[in-house]
């Protein structure tokens, strides 16, 4: 290269020291700090600092002026560089968790107990939240992670369920927001008030519907106890995973199913039929006919399944490697003994299912009918519960 660098091999070497440094930044989630240079790089920038011409060595380390990143990159978002900001995603279809907010509480925007738990925690901790909407099959989808969480459209969705099983391959979760209160339940048609397969079955040779996306996940129904006989269920079930059309929920594709007939059970979380109903101020996103047959056509005849899960409700749910419950978890922590996470719960109804701290009443702790086991249940099939068969 001669002895000495002129002005146009200075420019150009600035230049190649930010494109390697955006370089850096897409591959390892921040800029480094130290960049090794050589050739042209290093001569170019040892003659500019020194203001002489002499040859440097082939290869020199160059100190490079950088702000670190404080959260995983995602494309066209600028990042957060004096504190983290995190973008998080859901759908408005599962209330009390993520539905779609009216006024007075919400201007339309998404909401619900994820959305409240992570903007409190954020305005704690110093963290910029921001959430939005997207479909839950964009998160997970039939046994893999979802297509836009994967390229990172955001940074991770919220309030699914650490399931065991397919879930762990692909992503990671943060702490619980609600203790393990997403028991699995299996939902079985009624007539004249009695279930058409009872909390005996073991579902030998049986016809079962997944709702795909959704805890629980197809491949843990073979991990749960029948909570009648206290045996595992048979393996010799058929799990229909059915496509959901565009524009469609997946649990009104399960559950037009197992009303027709195609199936013979369907499994689902033990509270969904409750969540489903529609009630004042509920913008529903599934089909309210259908699932106002509750009690009547259909009803659940196993509750309180917990043997697919690590943990109950988590706030976020993102890639595996991300990096993401490390900003989360320490603020999650703090935030979750504050009185503001005792309000939210109560705002949600959600106080019996939260984790208890000091600003809890003691007498609020109860428990739901679907987080009971069914060899506890005293309801009936009338009441969307079906006890284990007498005898």
């Amino acid at each position: 290269f001669g002895s000495s660098v002129d002005q146009k091999y200075k420019s150009f070497s600035v230049e190649l020291v930010g494109e390697l440094n955006h370089m850096a930044w897409l591959k390892h989630g921040a800029p480094p700090r130290r960049v090794l240079l050589g050739g042209l790089l290093a001569l170019a920038l040892a003659s500019s600092a020194s203001g002489q011409g002499e040859v440097c060595s082939p290869a020199m380390e160059v100190e490079i002026a950088t702000t670190a990143a404080r959260e995983p990159p995602l494309p066209g978002v600028f990042p957060g560089t004096e504190r983290p900001k995190l973008i998080l995603a859901q759908d408005i279809d599962w209330p009390p968790y993520a539905y779609l907010g009216v006024p007075p509480e919400s201007d339309f925007d998404v909401a619900g107990f994820g959305h409240d738990v992570a903007h409190g925690m954020g305005d704690l901790c110093g963290i910029d939240i921001t959430t939005v909407q997207t479909a839950w099959d964009d998160c997970w989808n039939a046994g893999k992670i979802g297509d836009k969480l994967a390229s990172g459209h955001f940074h991770a969705c919220m309030t699914f369920t650490h399931t065991m099983g397919q879930r762990n391959r692909f992503v990671e979760f943060s702490w619980g927001i609600l203790q393990s209160n997403k028991p699995a339940g299996l939902l079985a048609r009624v007539s004249n008030g009695v279930p058409e397969v009872n909390g005996m079955s073991d579902l030998s040779g049986k016809t079962i519907v997944d709702v795909v996306g959704w805890a629980p996940t197809s491949d843990t129904l073979a991990m749960v106890e029948n909570k009648c006989t206290k045996q595992r269920f048979a393996t010799d079930f058929t799990m229909l995973t059915p496509e959901t059309p565009k524009g469609q929920n997946p649990n009104d594709v399960a559950l037009k199913m197992l009303l027709n007939g195609t199936a013979d059970a369907m499994w689902v979380y033990a509270d969904q039929a409750k969540n489903y109903q529609c009630v004042e101020g509920v913008t529903p996103e599934w089909d309210c006919d259908m699932w106002a047959r509750w009690k009547t056509d259909f009803a659940y005849i196993q509750t309180g399944l917990y043997g697919h899960v690590y943990n109950g409700t988590t706030l976020t749910l993102s890639k595996k490697g991300s990096g993401v419950r490390d900003i989360v978890n320490p603020c999650l922590q703090k935030f979750m003994e504050t009185k503001a996470y005792y309000d939210i719960c109560v705002k949600h109804d959600l106080v019996a299912a939260c984790y208890p701290n000091a600003h809890f009443p003691a007498s609020e702790a109860s428990g739901y009918t679907h987080e009971k086991p069914t060899s506890e249940l005293t309801t009936t099939c009338a009441d969307g519960y079906c006890p284990c068969p007498s005898g």
